[in-house]
């Protein structure tokens, strides 16, 4: 389940992260070694000074994702040449990140700034906490539980920290753009108004956000007002029945609720792939059928979003 999530959030960020177009990244590699690949590079005399305008970097997609600048995130990083000032540097960065992203909804009490950096700049930090570096940083660090790990575990955690980290960038800047619009067409209001209702209000559900309600909400009513409409004239089970659309997994997998969503936008997509489908589909083969004719249907619009069938 971890691997499936970390392909699918490296797919969305690789697609839609970046202002100018794809940006394939890896994780945590390339989002981690963005601000620290200048290791090798660095001059013994100057300090080196990063244009975020002109290199793809992880704060570039930040930028490009919140709409505006972030506070304690500068369009241009000045890092020190001494390794100590610099891990500070880095590590203070991530957390005014961490602490941005909680101001802003963001679940990460499990994920500490160090998670973030390099694991050269780790084993740095974890000098520095124990007081066997630089004299210096000694009392910039007091009172904390210093979490010591070993690199193959370090990996591990970096890793995990980076794909909480993404997912609530997506929850935070990317899910709190949607917005409801109550117009209903007069045709189908009566069909509508039978439907059940999905709460919105935020302590309505442990599972699902409010914005993620809504999308729930927009799949129910796009569902319900063309199922009759797509499928009126299918050889392959007629109109499919009613039903009350709950989660983004079980209730999507026959492909007739997301072929729904696009009838809705592309309804010349309907005679040419959708009325195709099985509408009351049993077996393994007539899923994969109805998951085959969705997938070409995206293509058809060029619509690429690399999914699997």
């Amino acid at each position: 389940f971890f691997q499936k999530t970390l392909i699918a959030i490296k797919s969305w960020f690789t697609l839609f992260g970046w202002p100018k177009g794809q940006n394939p990244i890896s994780i945590p590699y390339s989002l981690r070694s963005d601000v620290c690949k200048v290791q090798t590079t660095i001059s013994q005399d100057k300090v080196f000074t990063r244009n975020l305008s002109k290199d793809k970097g992880f704060c570039e997609m930040l930028f490009h994702l919140y709409g505006d600048s972030l506070p304690g995130i500068a369009a241009s990083q000045l890092l020190s040449r001494d390794p100590v000032e610099r891990m500070l540097q880095l590590h203070w960065q991530h957390s005014a990140l961490l602490s941005f992203l909680k101001s802003l909804g963001a679940y990460l009490p499990h994920v500490m700034p160090e998670f973030l950096l390099e694991p050269e700049d780790y084993k740095i930090w974890i000098k520095a906490e124990l007081n066997m570096g630089d004299v210096k940083t000694s009392d910039r660090f007091s009172d904390k539980n210093v979490f010591v790990l070993e690199d193959s575990t370090f990996e591990t955690m970096s890793k995990r920290a980076w794909t909480d980290v993404l997912l609530q960038i997506y929850k935070v800047f990317v899910l709190r753009r949607i917005s409801s619009h109550d117009k209903t067409d007069p045709s189908s209001l009566e069909t509508v108004q039978n439907m059940p209702r999905i709460k919105r209000e935020p302590l309505s559900s442990n599972i699902y956000s409010s914005y993620e309600r809504k999308i729930l909400t927009w799949l129910n009513n796009n569902y319900e007002k063309n199922r009759k409409i797509v499928w009126k004239d299918c050889q392959k089970g007629g109109v499919p029945p009613r039903r009350w659309i709950v989660n983004f997994d079980q209730d999507l997998l026959d492909g007739l609720v997301l072929a729904a969503q696009v009838a809705a936008y592309c309804p010349y997509l309907i005679a040419t792939h959708f009325i195709r489908m099985y509408t009351n589909p049993r077996t393994y083969q007539q899923f994969l059928h109805n998951c085959l004719i969705l997938v070409k249907a995206m293509h058809a619009v060029n619509l690429n979003v690399d999914i699997k069938v």
